[in-house]
């Protein structure tokens, strides 16, 4: 006595349902990686053409449109600072990392001192300063 199947079971796999998960996996990564930064504080930055951009930055410091310093280290929360302990805060930085940029986000409606306040003590200690603008497109041609 022969029994047969109706059925025959097919020994292939199909990938459709894993392709769609590591698509929902890859949309989730993508969105998520871009609210890592934290943006805190809301900074109108002045304008530049130029689009070249550094990579190493130790430090950030932020200047918003009344005055106020934060500064901030890879990428971390930004915690406010009076300027007076700028520098020491700074200076407490290199010397934790060998790299000496420092990244200067300042508001385009704050005084020109205060700018040259950060730029005097970087000049000081002998740090590379990075001030960060808004690119512009030139779509006129």
């Amino acid at each position: 006595m022969s029994l047969k199947r109706k059925y025959r079971t097919d020994p292939s796999f199909s990938m459709s349902s894993m392709t769609d998960i590591i698509f929902l996996l890859l949309l989730f990564f993508v969105i998520s990686s871009t609210m890592t930064t934290p943006n805190d504080i809301k900074l109108n930055l002045p304008s530049s053409k130029s689009e070249k951009a550094t990579k190493k930055v130790i430090a950030k410091v932020s200047i918003d449109r009344e005055g106020n310093y934060f500064i901030s280290r890879n990428n971390e929360k930004s915690i406010p600072v009076t300027p007076e302990s700028l520098e020491p805060y700074i200076l407490n930085l290199v010397a934790q990392d060998t790299t000496t940029y420092l990244a200067l986000y300042a508001d385009e409606e704050i005084p020109y001192k205060e700018v040259v306040r950060v730029l005097d003590i970087a000049n000081q200690n002998k740090l590379k300063l990075v001030i960060a603008t808004k690119a512009v497109t030139n779509t006129e041609e």
